[in-house]
């Protein structure tokens, strides 16, 4: 290990010495937020570890009359942390603001027709995240406790999953591989589950993977990273290709949490 591990190993530490989630806050945010991915006493020490630092690196903005307290920023950070449980806070590098809403929030695009023609349209969104820029969450539809949810997906994992995406450019559905993926593989399985998704959609079948999947692959990414962590066994059971490529990419077997407590 040379001087500068060691530097940043010790700011590390001295960072998580003094800047910790409290306890109490994190027995919160772990009853709020965690119950469902059934993690293991060793993965929540090291997630608490993540997302307080994930905490001291990112700058938090309210919009809309939103009261953002430490309660709301903990539990951001801890899932959106989940995603890089066994990589690294680097993966989140490269941005800093995330902006939190109390609702759902507007923006105004121009998109071209058939022709080429520029439109402007006009979105309702409850999340939206920006290559290089702030990450933006509609708290309404962003927390744990949303009913729209029913523990079936989160705008946070899917929010951040676009940031991992966005590490090798504009979103496309293909974030950095690591050396022991192979491309070939994760295009392949990725281009066939997509492609019968946006068939399923076309012929109005009822679909095991969210219909928002097949508006772009940047969208089926998020979609199934979703699936991976919220509904592992299901993924598995209709993909399993597209489940052990999320397992590399994740270095995570969240459906081996699930049959331990079975």
């Amino acid at each position: 290990m040379n001087w500068l591990d060691r530097f940043h190993r010790w700011r590390k530490q001295r960072l998580l010495r003094h800047e910790r989630i409290p306890i109490d806050l994190w027995a919160q945010v772990s009853n709020e937020a965690l119950a469902r991915f059934h993690l293991s006493p060793h993965e929540l020490h090291r997630l608490r570890e993540l997302a307080s630092l994930f905490l001291q690196r990112k700058s938090f903005s309210s919009a809309g009359g939103l009261v953002l307290d430490d309660k709301i920023r903990a539990l951001i950070a801890v899932e959106a942390c989940l995603l890089i449980l066994n990589l690294d806070l680097e993966y989140f590098d490269g941005w800093l603001e995330i902006i939190v809403y109390p609702g759902s929030f507007v923006v105004e695009r121009e998109q071209p027709d058939a022709i080429g023609l520029l439109h402007k349209r006009r979105a309702v969104l409850g999340g939206e995240a920006w290559d290089r820029g702030p990450l933006i969450l509609a708290w309404e539809d962003a927390q744990p406790s949303a009913l729209a949810h029913s523990g079936n997906s989160s705008v946070i994992l899917h929010e951040f999953a676009h940031k991992l995406d966005m590490l090798n450019g504009a979103a496309n559905g293909m974030p950095p591989l690591h050396a022991d993926m192979d491309r070939h593989d994760w295009t392949r399985i990725f281009n066939h589950a997509y492609e019968q998704l946006c068939i399923g959609i076309e012929e109005q079948l009822r679909t095991d993977i969210d219909p928002y999947g097949a508006e772009n692959p940047a969208e089926f990414f998020a979609v199934i990273s979703e699936a991976f962590f919220l509904r592992p066994a299901q993924l598995y059971h209709d993909h399993p290709d597209l489940y052990d490529q999320l397992r590399l990419f994740y270095r995570q077997n969240p459906l081996q949490r699930c049959t331990k407590i079975t």
